[in-house]
């Protein structure tokens, strides 16, 4: 399990999720975020492209790290989906919540 972190030619932080999401590394995610908006930044991708499973606490992370953005006036958009974690996302109502990309290239384009 790692994260990779670039900031794009337009200032987007992309942090990458190689691996899980889930109660054991939710708190350096959530790190690396509020790093991102300590620094300035305001718009953040998170791509979950090589990411096989989120687990409950995962999901709360980004809910609590989407809120936060959201109040420094910012954007949390994610990407790279797979088909079982974009069930998960619409079983729990969180597709209404975030805006989600099937790539991060396409979620880039939108910010």
């Amino acid at each position: 399990m790692s994260f990779t972190v670039r900031k794009d030619a337009r200032g987007v932080v992309v942090i990458g999720v190689d691996g899980q999401l889930i109660v054991g590394n939710r708190h350096e995610l959530k790190q690396k975020v509020l790093d991102a908006i300590e620094a300035g930044d305001r718009k953040v991708l998170i791509d979950f492209t090589n990411t096989g499973y989120i687990d409950s606490s995962g999901l709360g992370a980004l809910v609590s790290l989407s809120k936060k953005l959201r109040d420094a006036g910012g954007d949390l958009r994610l990407a790279g989906l797979n088909e079982d974690l974009r069930t998960l996302f619409e079983l729990t109502k969180l597709d209404t919540l975030f805006s989600i990309a099937d790539s991060p290239e396409q979620a880039l384009a939108g910010f």
